[in-house]
């Protein structure tokens, strides 16, 4: 516990050295200093900037990308959260298309939830944006969400892909980078299993740990001769007072941070000799790309504890997925069951964090894909981040990707599949429900929808045994998580034609299982639900 906070302390006691620094880097670079054209005023200058820039604690980066090239047309793109999470914004990059352009495939990329904030895959997002209608899971930092909020394991961060693959109507091909590998793959085989109709049509799976026993790499190594428990021992604290997510127990940033480091430490430090030769040099263009890349690299996010430790044990100790032993809030991961959505893999041949071998491994899982719907590729000459970043990237592996989305869009795909089958006895009765709200507007849809719903009450009880045809997701409502969604679930309740007519009775009911009660009345569940029932 006192690990964090003696960081914090050690990070405000640098405080005014690195004030000082900074200063004195503006002070010998100033032009009217005649000491900033000498040799020692620019040492000097170089070491203060070193200094302040070693010590300093980086902030999330932007992505930065205003613009983009479309058939040959520069666009403006727009940042825009569409769905949102406490632990994720679904962010959307919106393109200035012209009226009546041709669509194209929309792409989920799914970014890594391992210490870096998703603009690590800026130039992931720059070469695919041209061709794709593009996405981002965007993930917050532990530190910054509140206790409130609950927890988040890799069984909530599986319900969070379902989530969006249902929110975007499964019109929609996945790429997961690296550590996102085994959720997503485990998101789609719980749906295949479901037989639900959001899948997504394809997802290529990218230098991820599927079956970390083929060609384990030192990382593999470390985390199973350790274990789960040195782990939980020895890399888990306390976010301290005054970040919004004090008294949560996380993986700290600057603890990963110390390990990426750690594993190339010579590269690092002869990387910042060379940044203090650039600057007493004068080579600008040289220190501006160093200042670049270490601005993402050590801007680095915490982790919550339960998700790290749980994905520790399940993919690296005790390799639950290829052993057929990976359950998703006690249901099954069977990934045999996978036949609609196609898979894509990619490895690098200089991976050293996910050995050649383990992402392929995804391909023998998914046994009874047909050939036509998988694919295989291994980049020669590139490492673990030339997987998804850099030229042999550009050049070969998004264009054979892009390929691979385009063999697999649907030729005239809808904008949303079928909800359920028509025949469904219960959906004609919240059809009306959706239909008086549609009548009206503000105070007096809220009167018609309760007005509906109590109408709706001698038609029999909402609740049910199982879900008729595919269940809703009912975190499209505002004030739904995935643990509440599993409270609903529970009680009987997996359609928005449930909650619309809900009775008081069956309301204070709900509200005893909650925390804090009142939620149903306070976010107006009823009311929305009505509206999601009227948009289909």
């Amino acid at each position: 516990m006192p690990l964090y906070w003696m960081y914090e302390a050690a990070q405000s006691s640098l405080g005014p050295a690195r004030a000082l620094a900074d200063a004195g880097r503006l002070y010998f670079k100033n032009p009217a200093n005649p000491a900033s054209h000498t040799d020692w005023g620019r040492k000097m200058g170089a070491m203060c900037e070193v200094f302040e820039r070693a010590t300093r604690r980086y902030g999330k980066p932007e992505f930065g990308l205003a613009t983009t090239l479309v058939n040959g047309e520069r666009l403006a793109v727009t940042e825009k959260a569409v769905w949102s999470r406490p632990f994720c914004n679904l962010v959307h990059f919106e393109r200035a298309m012209r009226p009546g352009a041709r669509k194209q495939p929309k792409l989920l990329i799914v970014a890594p939830m391992s210490g870096h904030y998703a603009t690590l895959l800026r130039g992931t997002v720059e070469a695919m944006l041209p061709d794709h209608d593009l996405f981002i899971t965007d993930w917050t930092d532990a530190r910054l969400v509140p206790v409130t909020d609950g927890s988040f394991d890799l069984d909530d961060y599986i319900d969070y892909l379902i989530s969006m693959f249902r929110f975007m109507k499964g019109d929609v091909h996945v790429m997961a980078v690296c550590q996102p590998a085994v959720p997503v793959l485990a998101a789609v085989a719980r749906m295949e299993a479901d037989n639900d109709p959001f899948v997504p049509h394809s997802m290529t799976l990218m230098g991820g740990p599927i079956d970390t026993r083929e060609n384990p790499t030192a990382v593999n190594q470390v985390a199973i001769d350790r274990g789960t428990e040195w782990f939980q021992r020895n890399v888990v604290t306390m976010v301290p007072w005054p970040h919004p997510g004090a008294m949560r127990q996380v993986y700290p940033g600057f603890l990963q941070l110390t390990g990426f480091v750690s594993m190339n430490l010579d590269r690092h430090v002869e990387a910042h000799k060379e940044f203090f030769n650039h600057l007493v040099d004068g080579d600008g263009d040289s220190a501006e790309k160093h200042r670049e890349f270490y601005d993402e690299y050590l801007a680095v996010m915490d982790l919550t504890a339960e998700f790290y430790l749980q994905t520790v044990d399940t993919v690296f100790v005790r390799q639950s997925l290829p052993k057929g032993e990976m359950t998703h809030r006690g249901k099954p991961v069977d990934c045999s069951k996978i036949t609609r959505c196609a898979l894509m893999t990619v490895e690098g041949e200089r991976d050293d964090i996910s050995g050649v071998g383990q992402t392929k491994a995804a391909h023998t899982l998914c046994s009874s894909l047909s050939d036509d719907k998988r694919v295989h590729y291994l980049q020669d000459k590139v490492g673990h981040y030339g997987v998804f970043n850099g030229s042999r990237f550009r050049s070969q592996i998004a264009p054979r990707i892009h390929d691979f989305i385009l063999s697999n869009q649907p030729r005239a795909a809808s904008p949303s599949k079928p909800a359920a089958p028509a025949e469904a006895p219960q959906k004609a009765e919240p059809a009306d429900v959706g239909a008086e709200a549609k009548a009206s507007t503000g105070a007096d849809a809220a009167v018609k929808v309760r007005a509906t719903a109590k109408r709706a009450r001698s038609n029999g009880a909402t609740r049910l045994a199982e879900p008729q045809g595919p269940a809703d997701d009912l975190t499209r409502i505002t004030g739904v998580g995935p643990k509440l969604q599993a409270v609903l679930n529970e009680a009987g309740i997996f359609h928005y034609w449930q909650i619309a007519r809900m009775t008081e009775d069956e309301r204070v009911s709900l509200d005893a299982k909650m925390t804090p009660p009142g939620r149903i009345a306070r976010d107006k569940w009823v009311e929305q639900a009505a509206r999601l029932v009227e948009a289909g």
